[in-house]
């Protein structure tokens, strides 16, 4: 795994440079603003570091290392664990600031940093405070003992116990935070590369912290449109809170943002949704439409095509009903004849995984779509996120944790959902 910093005068600049050298598939794991060096650095406007990663394709490094769910437990290769290194020993990264004298066209090169620890709040103290969290398990783990038997734990050091011990503790957790065992073996299998001599507890959490965001990626939050309006559809099945999310989405947009919105509804099914809406569109001050038919829906797209965002409610329905679920399709395929479209499947955490797999992908067959998980203040356990995320290959944009409007919606934060896979402080 790669992961860099890089500084820029504003958080666009900084990561196009990070995409740039990094490429593509980089993921920004963290941004904050820096103060500039210098005299008259308080003068000075702060700049933007941007850190960003990008997996790298690493060959085994270690024979197999027993996997929880196996009988035995068995390693050949030595493997010193070491205590974390103390602070002055980590790796630092340091500012590498372009003077203001340089001109221009060098003011605006992005230099990769290194910068004290001391000084970042950022991605390494969630780091820290999970390798506090996790060694304090792992010490729990060895006070009570392993599942190997004697012959098998007199031939394994106290170095390799040790690895086993805390590949077992990761496995354990993600599986109690409710990740699909195929998964969480993926992750272990990864965490068996990282297995060589002089290895310590602190690279390997940094290490699994970093690849689980990676395997999140980036939100993927509601933007403009290119040419015209943007059409904002949201699908999902019946409870979920689709309304409530459009409402607090709306919100945002219109009163945040300053952006204009129409909302339309062609959930005619339930009334009480459509009230809810046109509800919530009189308080918000943005105009308000209900869709009894195609044709409708049609017209009122035309009528509201010099706004920036339509958001469109729409009817959930049985997954097995396969009627209404053409009927959808047919609906998207002729917005998209209209203008740019998106669509934003809404999904309860608190539904049985089994169920997430067969909406998400009942749901592929009509469009392509983006995840909001709702409900998130319903439950303690988050693995169905990272689930449907491998599952789907789909990005996440937002996540609801409560019934207010606009608070209880934010852009998906994988750091945060990260932290309570692994135990640390769950999502409030």
């Amino acid at each position: 795994m790669i992961i860099k910093k890089f500084t820029a005068k504003t958080e666009e600049e900084a990561t196009k440079a990070a995409k740039d050298e990094l490429g593509a598939r980089s993921v920004v794991m963290n941004v904050r603003k820096v103060k500039q060096k210098g005299f008259f650095s308080f003068l000075k406007k702060p700049l933007v570091e941007v850190t960003a990663a990008v997996e790298e394709d690493t060959d085994s490094m270690v024979t197999h290392v027993r996997r929880p769910s196996e009988p035995n437990i068995r390693t050949v290769t030595k493997v010193p664990f070491n205590k974390p290194k103390q602070e002055d020993e980590k790796p630092r990264f340091k500012d590498v600031i372009p003077d203001e004298e340089e001109g221009t066209k060098e003011d605006r090169t992005i230099h990769a940093e290194r910068t004290d620890r001391s000084e970042d709040r950022g991605i390494e103290e969630k780091i820290d405070n999970l390798h506090t969290l996790i060694e304090q398990q792992l010490k729990n783990v060895m006070e009570t003992g392993d599942d190997a038997d004697e012959e098998d734990e007199k031939k394994t050091d106290d170095a390799d116990r040790e690895f086993i011990s805390f590949v077992k503790l990761i496995y354990n957790t993600l599986i109690n935070s409710e990740v699909d065992e195929k998964y969480a073996n993926e992750l272990v299998d990864e965490i068996e590369k990282l297995k060589k001599p002089g290895v310590t507890i602190d690279y390997l959490i940094s290490n699994i912290y970093q690849k689980l965001i990676l395997k999140f990626g980036e939100p993927a939050r509601i933007k403009a449109g290119e040419n015209g309006a943007k059409i904002v559809f949201f699908i999902g099945p019946t409870g979920v809170g689709k309304t409530t999310t459009i409402a607090k989405i709306a919100t945002q947009l219109a009163v945040m943002e300053k952006k204009k919105v129409a909302l339309i509804t062609t959930d005619t099914y339930r009334i009480k949704a459509a009230e809810q809406l046109r509800t919530y569109a009189d308080i918000v001050k943005v105009p308000f439409r209900i869709a009894y038919n195609e044709d409708d829906v049609k017209e009122s797209l035309e009528e509201f095509s010099e706004y920036d965002f339509i958001l469109v409610d729409t009817a959930g329905y049985s997954p097995k009903d396969e009627e209404k679920r053409m009927e959808m399709k047919q609906l998207l395929d002729s917005a998209k004849k209209i203008s740019d479209i998106e669509a934003y499947l809404v999904m309860s955490i608190t539904t049985k995984y089994r169920d997430l797999i067969s909406i998400s992908d009942l749901y592929k067959q009509i469009t392509d779509y983006k995840l909001i998980f709702t409900k998130l203040d319903e439950t303690e356990y988050f693995g169905n996120m990272l689930n449907i995320r491998l599952h789907t290959g789909v990005e996440i944009a937002y996540v609801t944790n409560g019934q207010e409007v606009p608070e209880d919606i934010e852009v998906f934060n994988p750091q945060s959902i990260v932290r309570s896979l692994l135990g640390g402080e769950k999502q409030s």
